[in-house]
């Protein structure tokens, strides 16, 4: 198990209702409802969901990775670096489990180059980390 050395930031956020509710950060800056997809027998609905969440967290911390590797390196990325989540759930055994695919886009780069940067940022990135050995997680340059 991987655990920070010096824990620098702590997010603290609070969600009532399950898959139906509403999740707040307790700053008020994530202030969000939250419905069932119809795919997993919900009513769908205006709300966010889970899966929608950890896709976006995890594209964006990835993006930090790729910012992190690329500044260690002295190469420089452009402002349109993209990752694009997508996380799935079904059945697993007697419960559910998660894969996770993220599409990576550096455009200022050639795709070997882009490859290697996207397998090195895997390696740093916390969501990578935290899923390693747990999730099916499929890095995809574009």
């Amino acid at each position: 198990m991987q655990t920070p050395d010096n824990v620098l930031y702590t997010a603290i956020a609070t969600a009532t209702g399950g898959r139906t509710g509403s999740a707040r950060s307790d700053d008020g800056k994530l202030d969000i409802e939250l419905s069932t997809p119809k795919q997993l027998g919900g009513a769908g609905g205006d709300g966010s969901n889970p899966e929608q969440l950890f896709a976006a967290g995890y594209s964006a911390c990835f993006i930090g990775a790729l910012q992190h590797v690329a500044a260690s390196q002295k190469i420089k990325l452009g402002n349109n670096v993209q990752v694009t989540g997508e996380v799935g759930i079904g059945p697993a055994g007697a419960g559910f489990a998660l894969t996770v695919k993220l599409l990576v886009k550096l455009p200022d780069l050639d795709k070997a180059s882009a490859q290697q940067l996207a397998d090195q940022a895997h390696q740093v990135c916390p969501y990578s980390n935290a899923t390693r050995g747990n999730i099916d997680v499929t890095i995809e340059v574009a």
